[in-house]
């Protein structure tokens, strides 16, 4: 499964925003440096997922806000609810 992120980094807290156009906009507390703010993001949708981390990779826009993620052992119906419960 892969989904489409806006990352906003320097937030104040970790959460996902909303769907809008197919694109989850998911706040992250980390700095865009040295691939932190990619890594809490990967942290925060595991855990919000309660899945492993290994599960999840980002196959583009390492260095942008706008990413794609390919999420493992998902479907993209279940994976696409979960999250969007969770922007409420």
């Amino acid at each position: 499964m892969i989904i489409k992120v806006k990352v906003i980094p320097k937030s104040k807290i970790n959460q996902i925003v909303s769907f809008e156009r197919d694109t989850f906009k998911i706040r992250i507390k980390a700095l865009p440096k040295k691939s932190e703010a990619n890594k809490e993001l990967i942290s925060f949708i595991a855990k919000s997922l309660h899945i492993a981390k290994s599960q999840i990779s980002i196959i583009s826009g390492h260095r942008s806000k706008l990413k794609k993620l390919k999420i493992e052992d998902f479907s993209k119906k279940d994976l696409k609810q979960i999250l969007i419960n969770l922007c409420k």
